[in-house]
């Protein structure tokens, strides 16, 4: 059985959201530079331009939002093991490692592919209770709880 150790695999998450965050904070800016180089510019021809880039900062910002309450979300998180699955747990079925924290996909750790998933996504509210050995079903395909961790 493999073993990975959560409070690890956590501080990774929190490091690739934090990434994440960075990034866009940064996009934000450039794109405000840029807007705010649009203003002294020729006058009315440009600016639908610049209503472009205020679209591009708010779509940014949306994101940059969201990222920012799975950062919030993750605090209420614990790396204690578990018997059962269920919110900050780690999981491994048959088609791979989950662990059930925040929507953020496919991520790599200690050498293993992991799908970062929400506790509100079907897949997860499907593993809700369940332990190790038990099976569930999603969109009819059958799984089976290898580990739970």
């Amino acid at each position: 059985m493999v073993r990975m150790d959560k409070s690890e695999l956590l501080n990774h998450v929190r490091n690739h959201l934090d990434a994440k965050a960075g990034k866009l904070q940064s996009l934000i800016h450039e794109t405000r530079m840029s807007n705010n180089d649009t203003k002294s510019s020729m006058g009315d021809k440009y600016e639908t331009g610049r209503e472009m880039l205020q679209q591009e900062i708010n779509h940014l910002q949306l994101q940059l939002n969201e990222i920012l309450r799975q950062c919030e979300s993750l605090k209420g998180i614990t790396d204690k093991p578990s018997a059962e699955a269920g919110r900050g747990t780690l999981v491994q079925t048959g088609q791979g490692w989950f662990y059930i924290a925040v929507s953020l996909g496919e991520i790599r750790f200690q050498e293993h592919k992991i799908f970062v998933i929400s506790a509100e996504s079907p897949l997860a509210m499907a593993m809700l209770g369940k332990k190790q050995g038990d099976q569930f079903s999603v969109n009819g395909i059958s799984h089976r709880l290898l580990s739970v961790i």
